[in-house]
């Protein structure tokens, strides 16, 4: 089966995103997105992400990570989807509505001259109640939630931005056990979801550097919803204000927890490649 795709990238997450108002998608999208998002045998990409007609918003996405399991949301894939569906002309307003598993998110294309170089995204009020994010802790919040790892006690800060989100904080990144914590708690029984987990360092007050184990990718080079929810659990700690600089491995992005709980982001998109992939059925 042949099937047209584009490739984008926000910071380095980069994705595999299909038409599927005007061609034909793969009957089985789970184990098309595990065949294309390999880096060896297939394209590469940490998702793919589809277009969809929407009777609630300008237009939808649904959101397939690389080993095949479904998201709610991702920012990164929101920005690189709002840009494709505005070049292409899905949608040609600057600013639109996008369905998605995680409710209706509104990006705003921001130009330089013709070209779309970063999208605003108001990626809404954040969840922090246990039952709706969800985590197995009981109380209001899961912030500083003690949790024993190697015989040593750390701190879980967990947060929703529309998915699951774990926060941790380290003083430099390069003391934390990233590639052991990481798939660690992404499947812990705390989480019947599974979750993402952020790695988090306070720079300044309006600067922290994370890395990011996301939920069903691994590693990836940036985190849209997880640098939303890094700063929304380093305001709750009381380490930062509520505007601040994340510093990711792949670039950096903006994100405000404004006065009325929204938490708005910003960061760049790029266009990578376009063509027709060879699925083997």
């Amino acid at each position: 089966m042949k099937v047209d795709f584009t490739k984008m990238n926000g910071l380095g997450n980069d994705f595999i995103i299909l038409d599927g108002i005007h061609n034909e998608l793969p009957e089985d999208l789970s184990d098309f997105a595990k065949q294309v998002c390999d880096r060896h045998f297939g394209i590469g990409a940490d998702g793919v992400l589809i277009v969809l007609p929407s009777d609630l918003c300008d237009i939808r996405m649904r959101i397939i990570n690389s080993d095949g399991t479904f998201a709610q949301m991702c920012g990164n894939g929101i920005r690189c989807f709002a840009a494709y569906v505005h070049k292409n002309g899905f949608v040609t307003k600057t600013e639109m509505t996008v369905e998605t598993d995680a409710g209706t998110i509104r990006p705003r294309l921001i130009f330089h001259g013709d070209i779309v170089e970063k999208v605003e995204v108001d990626m809404g009020v954040p969840r922090l109640d246990p039952l709706s994010i969800p985590v197995n802790i009981g109380g209001e919040q899961a912030i500083g939630y003690p949790y024993v790892f190697q015989d040593e006690e750390i701190e879980l800060s967990c947060v929703s931005m529309g998915n699951p989100h774990v926060v941790t904080f380290w003083k430099q990144l390069t003391e934390a056990p990233f590639d052991l914590l990481g798939p660690k708690l992404e499947k812990d029984s705390l989480f019947p979801e599974k979750t993402n987990v952020e790695f988090v360092e306070i720079v300044s007050d309006g600067e922290i550097n994370v890395r990011v184990f996301e939920r069903g990718c691994g590693e990836t080079l940036a985190c849209g919803t997880g640098a939303c929810a890094s700063v929304v659990a380093s305001v709750l700690n009381g380490y930062t204000g509520r505007e601040v600089t994340v510093r990711l491995r792949g670039g950096d992005l903006i994100c405000h927890w404004s006065e009325n709980e929204h938490v708005v982001m910003t960061g760049p998109v790029a266009f990578v490649a376009e063509g027709i992939y060879e699925y083997n059925l």
